[in-house]
């Protein structure tokens, strides 16, 4: 029945089924509103599943039974016209998924003169009704607040309305990024850099409130793929270098060639444990096999990252969270922190060493050897990049005592001008509120000192995620 990677949306419309008989054709009109909705939903991923037009509460006890059977992962419902309260507490209280309530108007207004030109005023009242979605709103909140179910509103029209169709993908979009959220494996490889205790993550609270399975795995379990890797897959790794990045002269052959078998190792390894996000660090000393693994990782786990499976260095679960979530809302999602201010412009400059995302990148993102990655053990190449120039949205996945994580959001803009050529990822961003402010502002969240960007403005998006998710979002600007 289900493919879980698609988000199933429940769809119905509400009415009162003492109108059909008194209001000639008002039920058939109000269910082909209901069809161009579904139409409307209709999306990659998604699968709609339409109930109907439920009118009594024996359709809405049949219909919650049917939405408990269709495994839908939120239930959209249609105010066509009035409707009892007791039409829709029943599906709602089964289902037990988020609710978003349309209330949705015809057009923008009636046509008044055509309206009171009606000679019949059964006819004038069945017209009025096809426009009476606001009236049975507020009883249904009433009852929805008493019964302590959160729901979610949005209020317009149903043709020539670009804002409100706007606004209802934008909260499709959340759910759908919930979903993925939910049916996600993240690899957690290593251990932690020793001393960081701000990403020490509780791995239970990860589960529970995104539904995230976390799976770990061994470092030995990737070296020994890397020995064993195909040659024909190794070469296939190194052409893809050359086409995705911008490799330096100075990177040698035989450090390419080792990243490469790395990179091929990784990419079985993934799909071996089915994984869409990894977190990893390894210290490296004292196995000479996993010292070459993790000294050749960073193209590998940067190809990976840019094909929608993030990945985090220094073990950053909340990172990679936040880079998934992004990276599922289509923003792409990489890896930085506080590199420096430059207080002169006004402009704060993030960046970080490891995987980077080359999907967001300002042109191709360079390869270059460093002779020594910094605060790690070994050398190897290394990414260098800017992000895309333009809006950007930063997020940090913060550890809460209120509802065990919050979102950190802020947007700003990344902007051409002098950055670090050492071989890490890094721009330049520019905050409404100034870079004094911003960087005040951000940590008095107390979030941990990474966090994840991405290309545009999506707050309103992960504001949205977080109500579904029920944890706080706090917005910078």
């Amino acid at each position: 029945m289900n493919n879980f990677e698609n988000l199933r949306v429940g769809l119905f419309g509400i009415g009162l089924a003492a109108y059909w008989e008194q209001f000639a054709g008002l039920e058939e009109r109000l269910k082909g509103y209901v069809h161009t909705v579904e139409q409307r939903l209709s999306g990659a991923n998604r699968d709609i599943v339409n109930f109907g037009l439920v009118d009594s509460p024996e359709r809405a006890l049949a219909v919650s039974h049917e939405a408990r059977q269709q495994d839908v992962d939120i239930l959209v419902i249609y105010v066509t016209t009035y409707a009892l309260s007791s039409t829709v507490l029943p599906i709602v209280r089964r289902a037990k998924v988020p609710v978003l309530v349309l209330n949705l108007q015809p057009t923008a207004a009636l046509d008044y003169a055509h309206f009171n030109a009606l000679t019949d005023r059964t006819a004038m009242t069945g017209e009025w009704l096809a426009y009476c979605s606001a009236c049975p709103v507020p009883e249904l909140a009433n009852v929805f607040a008493r019964s302590g179910i959160p729901f979610h509103q949005v209020t317009g029209v149903l043709d020539d309305d670009p804002e409100c169709w706007r606004e209802i993908h934008a909260w499709i979009d959340a759910a759908q990024v919930a979903h993925t959220l939910s049916h996600t494996r993240v690899g957690l490889m290593g251990h932690y850099y020793n001393g960081m205790l701000d990403i020490a993550t509780d791995l239970t609270a990860v589960a529970s409130i995104f539904g995230t399975h976390l799976e770990v795995v061994e470092i030995d379990e990737l070296s020994r793929m890397r020995l064993d890797a195909p040659e024909d897959e190794v070469q296939r790794h190194r052409a893809s270098f050359s086409q995705a990045f911008d490799i330096q002269p100075d990177c040698s052959a035989s450090e390419l060639q080792r990243a490469a078998r790395t990179s091929a190792a990784l990419e079985q390894f993934v799909k071996s444990h089915r994984l869409g996000a990894l977190a990893y660090f390894y210290k490296g000393s004292g196995c000479e096999m996993n010292e070459e693994t993790v000294t050749s990782i960073i193209l590998g786990t940067s190809l990976l990252t840019s094909r929608g499976i993030p990945v985090a260095g220094e073990y950053e679960i909340k990172n990679v969270l936040a880079m998934k979530i992004l990276d599922s809302f289509g923003a792409g999602g990489s890896f930085t922190e506080y590199y420096a201010t430059d207080f002169a412009q006004d402009v704060v400059l993030l960046g970080h060493d490891g995987p980077g995302h080359a999907g967001i990148a300002e042109g191709k993102t360079k390869v270059r050897p460093l002779t020594v990655y910094h605060g790690k053990i070994g050398r190897g190449l290394s990414v260098e990049m800017s992000v895309k120039y333009g809006p950007v949205t930063l997020l940090s996945v913060v550890e809460s005592k209120d509802r065990g994580f919050k979102l950190l959001v802020a947007e700003g803009q990344v902007e051409a001008g002098p950055i670090l050529q050492i071989g890490n990822t890094n721009s330049r961003y520019r905050f409404p509120v100034g870079a004094r402010n911003f960087i005040q502002r951000w940590n008095e969240q107390a979030p941990a000192h990474h966090c994840a960007v991405g290309l545009g403005h999506i707050a309103d998006k992960l504001e949205k995620l977080g109500l579904l998710l029920n944890i706080d979002v706090v917005r910078i600007c």
